[in-house]
């Protein structure tokens, strides 16, 4: 296929394809699958080897949070029965983080819901930082604390934070439909200063709440311009007791070519798989590992995820390798010459930093964000019968009632 081609050749010299390139990509037929997946993986391995690298949710405060998220179960009026909890102390949230590291993860995602933070949220969120680089000094930290205020990038960044993690998750045209206690551009602004205090930039996007194809390369294009380290891509976990309760347009197939066209818009940044993957691409989360370098290992925000002995085993069967503390993520063209984790560099950058011109969601619901069996499966949903093709997989959604902010052993 001419355009797969065409993809391909530009993903490897890090130029951006066309609006038009990019929507024919969510265009594709079924049949027309597997060569879209693997045309994708040719600039996946091509800038990341077959290295898988894993990411650990820590929610160090949960639900009762003022805004009007639409598709997040901590929302302002949300009724689904999730957890909720105030801070985590900060020897709590670094055991929680030590169980992710030993699980292999290498980045540790804190997670905050509300606004932002306040000046005492700051310090709070830097004496856990420390508390969990005196443990492991390797591990990356990324913050997710929502809007961030003049200054605070930079107290985060002195603390020992090495990424912020604040998603646009859709387009502008459509931002506000979604929600209206915040602005799209309030989101570019926090963004922006990240990568001013020198932190690595995560941005990412969610899928699969009513938008249109050309919101979805609107915002993955925006994403491009505004240079993030790492895009995580979530897919809508349709949680019940929120407006986008009954939001479920998502395929398997469809997944994967939202996951291809976001690899070839940005072909050099860690794409990361985020919330739904086990909801939406199901048996099919093994052809994704061709197409994201990245994933979260067991559990989200408020969802409980595939077991992380499962993400695991699933890496190995599918031929990648669990990237290693000591191995760097990101291509060498984009760390190079770079004043601090997340500067930019002469040249380097997916977007027009580039010479040919970046912790899941702070919310759940698509973002990263019952009883438990011990080693760690899926909780107590009642079992389903046959799945039957584009029909709603409620029983795949399940309240995570482990891990932090209780009394039982997460899933790591």
């Amino acid at each position: 296929m001419d355009l797969l081609n065409t993809l391909v050749d530009k993903g490897l010299r890090r130029e951006s394809p066309t609006r038009e390139e990019a929507l024919a990509v969510l265009a594709t037929s079924d049949d027309d699958l597997l060569d879209v997946v693997a045309a994708a993986g040719k600039v996946r391995r091509h800038w990341f080897g077959r290295r898988v690298k894993l990411n650990y949710l820590v929610n160090l405060k949960s639900g009762l949070c003022p805004e009007d998220c639409s598709y997040c179960s901590q929302r302002l009026g949300s009724k689904a029965e999730i957890l909720k909890y105030t801070w985590l102390k900060p020897d709590q949230a670094s055991q929680a983080a030590a169980a992710g590291v030993a699980g292999g993860a290498k980045r540790v995602c804190l997670v905050a819901s509300g606004r932002g933070p306040t000046d005492r949220d700051v310090d709070r969120v830097s004496d856990t930082i420390k508390a969990i680089k005196e443990q492991n000094e390797a591990v990356e930290v990324c913050a997710c604390l929502g809007l961030l205020s003049d200054g605070q990038a930079e107290r985060l960044r002195e603390a020992g934070a090495d990424a912020y993690n604040h998603n646009l998750n859709t387009s502008e045209a459509t931002y506000g439909d979604i929600t209206t206690t915040h602005t799209y551009a309030d989101r570019v602004d926090t963004v922006n200063k990240a990568h001013a205090a020198g932190l690595s930039a995560c941005s990412g996007l969610i899928a699969g709440m009513g938008e249109s194809d050309e919101d979805l390369v609107d915002v993955v294009f925006s994403l491009r311009e505004l240079d993030p380290d790492s895009v995580p891509v979530n897919f809508l976990i349709p949680m019940e007791g929120t407006p986008l309760a009954k939001e479920w347009h998502l395929t398997p197939q469809r997944c994967l070519r939202i996951l291809a066209m976001t690899r070839f818009v940005c072909p050099d940044v860690e794409v990361r798989i985020a919330g739904g993957r086990e909801v939406h691409l199901r048996t099919m989360q093994p052809l994704a590992l061709h197409l994201a370098n990245s994933i979260f290992l067991g559990d989200y925000l408020t969802s409980e995820g595939q077991a992380g002995r499962a993400d695991l085993e699933m890496i190995a069967d599918a031929g990648f390798e669990v990237e290693g503390a000591g191995e760097v993520t990101l291509p060498e063209h984009r760390v190079a010459g770079r004043v601090g984790c997340g500067s930019h560099g002469e040249g380097g950058g997916c977007g027009p930093h580039g010479g040919s011109g970046g912790c899941g969601s702070s919310h759940e619901g698509g973002s990263v964000c019952g009883s438990v069996p011990a080693e760690g499966g899926r909780g107590s949903a009642a079992p389903a019968g046959p799945a039957v093709a584009g029909e709603p997989r409620t029983d795949l959604v399940a309240v995570r009632r482990r891990g932090a902010g209780t009394d039982l052993a997460p899933n790591a």
